[in-house]
Order: C-alpha cells, then structure tokens, then sequence
C-alpha cells in the first residue's frame, strides 16, 4: 500500500454484467483506470471511466462478478490517498488540434468568467489537455488540464442543432463535437479536425488518455506537421497521427427514435448480389446483430438486436452462427427474394404470408425467386427478427454490422427499393432445432427483475417503495435508446439528503439501467442509449429480462421485482 493510507471507495454493482466504483475525483479514476489496464483480466469487456466514477464491464459466463470485485480491491488497496493521486506523464508530444475561435459564445464566456476574449483564448491555448473520458456521442472528449483554466456553466437553454467540429466549455471541461446534434456547452470555436472515423483504426481522435493543445488559427492557416490536426487547405487530406497508443459522458441522447446513421445505407456495393428487395419498410427496417463489444469507452454503446434471443433462435434455424446479422422489424414490412434463401421469422407475433401461402413463425422456410414475404401487423409483441442463412452484409463498424439510432452508427434503416446481400454462402442441410420451448411476446401485464441501482440512496424511501409496487405503463415516447414508462399520479421523489449535491455528476451507464430524471418518471435505458449519464440509477434490469423490452407495446404494464 505504499506507506500511505488506502484511498476510500465503494463499489457498486451495476446490473449483472458491470461494477461501478465511487473515488474521490477525477485524479483517482484515471489513475485507477491506467491501473486496470495495465493488469486488464480476461473476460472483460470494457473500462468506463466518468467524472468520479469508473465503470467494468464484464462477460458473467468467462468472470464472475465476485472475481471482478476481487480484482478491483486489490489494484485499489495499492492506490494512496487523495491529494496524493497523480495522473501519469503523457507519451510524446501532445496531439497539436487547430481551432479558429470565433464561436458564437466566446464573447459571453469571457464576460462570465471576468477576462476579455483575447485571454480567454490565450489561456485555452496555453493549457495542455487530457482526454480523461468520452461520451455523451461516439468520439466525444471530455478534455480536463492542469493548468491555467476556468469553470464555465453550461446554457440555461440548450441548443437543438450545434454544428459538427464546434468547440466547447462547459465546467472545468473542453471538448469538440464530432458531430452535429443538440448540445448545452458554451462555444468559443471550431475545428476541421476528423475527430471520429469509425472505420479507421483509430475510430476516436480524442481518444480517452490523450494529450491535446489547441492552437488559434484564421481559416486559412494549413496544418503544421503531421502531429497536427485542423484546417484543410488546398484540398490536402488531414495529417493524422496512428502511433499514438490509447485506451480503447453527460447524456444527451435524444428519444426521437428514428434518427438515420451517418454511415453508409445498407444496400450492397455492384459486386454484391442482392437477395432480397424491400417492398415496404414499416416504421423502421434495420440491420441488427449482437452489438458492439468494447467499445463504451469511446461513446459507442452496445446497440445490436433488442431481441438477442429472438435473433439467437432465427440464426440457428437456418444454419447461421448465433451472431449473424439479421433485420429487425417494428410491426410490419413486405420483402421480396431475388434469389432462392432460406429465411426464418422470429420474436412478434401476427400474420406472415410469402406468397399466397401462410407460414409459420419459428420455423426455417425456403424463399424461391420472385417470392414476397409479407409481416402483417404485430398483434403480439412490437418487433420481428428476420433471419436469412449466410446473414445480411453490411460493412462493420467498431466490429458490428448493428445500426445505433442513438449514436448514429451502423448502416442507416432500410427503406423502399433498397436491396439486401447476403454476407456468406453457409453450405450443408438446415440444422433440426428444437422451437417447443420458444418464448413468445406477452400481452398482458410484465414481471421484470431488476438488481437495485448504486444511486438508491438519491431517492426517498416512499419512492423507492412506489418504484416496486407500481403498474408502469410503456410509453408511445419509448424506442430503442429507451422505454419510458409512466404512471398516472406516481412519480419517484428524490431524497432530501442534505449531503447530496443538486446534480449527479455523469457516470457510466449500461443497457437496462433505470435512470429518474427530476420528472420522476423512469426510462429504462436499451440497446441504443448512451454509455454515460447524469441521472441516478435506482436500479438495473437483470440482462436475462432484458429482451422482454424489445416487445413491448406503447400502454402495456411492467411491475418490477427484485432479482435474487
């Protein structure tokens, strides 16, 4: 233990597949989290460090969390005491990012903070940088310095629209907009940076860990070398560093629900045969496999199938690997085989035609050319799952075919007359799978076992109470990055702890994390939601009941019960 007393923590679990850890500031989690790293066990996922709080993720089948609790003690126990926690010397030279300061902020942040606009600029130039932790978006950076620097308040009023590449304050933070989306901080500026290409090795410029200076530069200024990032000029690509070694926030997700991917549609290059056409895409056609893994610490979610088992129990039956790509569909939609294909329909329940012929769900079934399937309207459960044998081909991004409607990843929702290839040819016979104990959607009230959240203590007791005696009913509000769920005349009240600060700092989140917002309504956050937030979690859906979200219709009840 260094001679030094130990530094006080306390972990929490957070669902059944993380463990967060309360320390004292910012210095300790990312001290803690270079520690883990360096020591990182099998069978975990991802490292999450937030503004006082670290976040593991772990597989349960490969590391109990006991084992990962164990673990955590231990790399704690040789940490000393706050005040004596210091962040460790950055590798080489800092990552050089030129900003022309003219955001349309600067002035009023200035006046906030008592400075003319010129000094505010000299100081944010002059100060060294750290990523210390992203999200809020995939590639967003929350930069923290050392030196010279000042707590700037978020907008009373946030903005609908802030444009890509704009540069922020907002408390003691820095960061830069990927890309273009609703945000609170104040603006001084913007870069040309490429600050997230989910393609490239690298997918996060401002990558947890890395050191940053900005530069002030008019428009036309070029960049310098090829540790600098910024401003094109005479068409010249951006010179980006791909040496530099980093580690693979603020919720500001929006629940609008259909919001399209930045990355290319799902309709095949001309080398690809299309198997299947869309005739009618319904409310939202999307390509959907097991999410992506490892990559929260940089501001991508899991995202993948709300439904895991209903694609699980589709791949098998035509002979795909569990985790193939397949297409999910919110109520209804009409496909139509190019190609003969083996397909199976999982998860919703109503009527499914291919041509003339009714078929069965649960069940492989073999498309000739020229045949239309239709998925009549959902009249049990909210999504089907489409399975097809060799999977849906779409190019991957950050090891993942799903698309994010939350972080805009993935290929964008399917629309009429786009066509869909096939990623594999799977040779031999469709497997005999066994579909007797299939689980088919409920209609009526649902029990849903939760683990109790590491922020009970935010809430009063009654309220507590409330959460699990309560009929919450699904909201028309809910997709999904998440099920919001209401009651008429229930709303959770906070604790009246006068200990407890007015606000929670942000903190990792997870799928199945209960968030109340001050409306006291909780949102129950999915597949898609943010990998951090400010809301207190009061608890966490158990990952096995998860999947019941993804069939859930607006107005249908959920009681909540304890998980053991």
């Amino acid at each position: 233990m260094n001679g030094t007393a130990p530094l006080p923590y306390t972990i929490h679990r957070l669902g059944d597949r993380a463990l967060l850890v309360d320390l004292p500031d910012l210095h300790a989690v990312l001290a803690l989290r270079d520690l883990l790293s360096q020591s990182r066990r099998a069978g975990v996922d991802d490292i999450v460090p937030a503004t006082r709080t670290l976040a593991v993720l772990f597989y349960p089948k490969r590391l109990s969390a006991d084992a990962v609790h164990t673990w955590l003690d231990r790399v704690l126990e040789r940490m000393p005491v706050p005040g004596s926690v210091q962040e460790p010397a950055p590798d080489g030279d800092p990552l050089v990012i030129d900003v022309v300061y003219d955001g349309e902020d600067l002035d009023e942040v200035a006046r906030l903070v008592g400075i003319a606009s010129d000094e505010l600029i000299r100081r944010h130039t002059d100060a060294t940088w750290r990523v210390a932790f992203s999200g809020f978006a995939p590639g967003f950076g929350y930069l923290v310095t050392d030196d010279d620097s000042f707590d700037v308040p978020r907008r009373a009023t946030p903005r609908t629209r802030v444009p890509a590449g704009a540069v922020g304050l907002a408390g003691g933070f820095s960061g830069a907009y990927p890309r273009e989306g609703p945000g609170g901080w104040q603006l001084i500026g913007r870069t040309d940076a490429p600050l997230w290409r989910p393609a490239d090795a690298r997918p996060a410029l401002l990558a947890p860990g890395t050191t940053v200076r900005f530069r002030a530069v008019e428009a036309s200024s070029p960049p310098a070398d090829a540790r600098t990032v910024g401003r094109k000029t005479n068409d010249r690509p951006y010179e980006e560093p791909l040496s530099d070694a980093a580690d693979r926030a603020d919720s500001g997700a929006s629940f609008d629900g259909t919001a399209a991917s930045e990355a290319a549609p799902a309709t095949q290059a001309a080398t690809a045969a299309a198997a299947v056409t869309v005739l009618q895409s319904g409310p939202q056609l999307l390509v959907e496999d097991l999410g992506r893994p490892a990559s929260a610490s940089i501001g991508a979610g899991r995202s993948g199938a709300l439904d895991r088992g209903a694609l699980r129990l589709g791949n098998r039956l035509v002979g795909n690997d569990e985790s193939a790509a397949g297409l999910e569909v919110v109520v209804a939609a009409t496909l139509r085989f190019e190609q003969p294909t083996w397909f199976a329909v999982t998860g919703a329940r109503g009527a499914l035609k291919l041509g003339r012929h009714p078929i069965e769900p649960d069940a492989a079934v073999q498309a000739a050319a020229g045949d239309v399937l239709e998925l009549g309207t959902a009249v049990h459960g909210l999504r089907y799952v489409v399975a097809l044998r060799g999977g849906v081909a779409v190019p991957h991004e950050l090891g993942s075919a799903s698309a994010d409607i939350g972080a805009r990843l993935g290929p964008a929702p399917l629309v009429d007359g786009d066509t869909i290839a096939l990623a594999d040819d799977v040779a031999g016979d469709i497997p005999a799978v066994d579909a007797l104990t299939v689980w088919s959607p409920p209609d009526d009230e649902v029990d849903v076992h939760v683990v109790a959240g590491p922020r009970q203590d935010w809430f009063a007791p009654a309220s507590i109470d409330a959460f699990y005696d309560t009929d919450w009913q699904v909201t028309q509000e809910s997709n999904r990055v998440g099920a919001r769920l209401r009651s008429e005349g229930v709303t959770l009240q906070r604790s009246n702890d006068p200990d407890l600060p007015a606000e929670l700092p942000s903190e990792p989140m997870v799928p199945g994390a209960i968030q109340v917002p001050p409306s006291g309504e909780p949102t129950v956050l999915l597949a898609d939601g943010p990998v951090t937030g400010g809301y207190p979690v009061l608890a966490v859906v158990a990952d096995a009941d998860l999947d019941l979200f993804a069939q859930l219709r607006p107005g249908q009840r959920v009681r909540f019960r304890h998980a053991h």
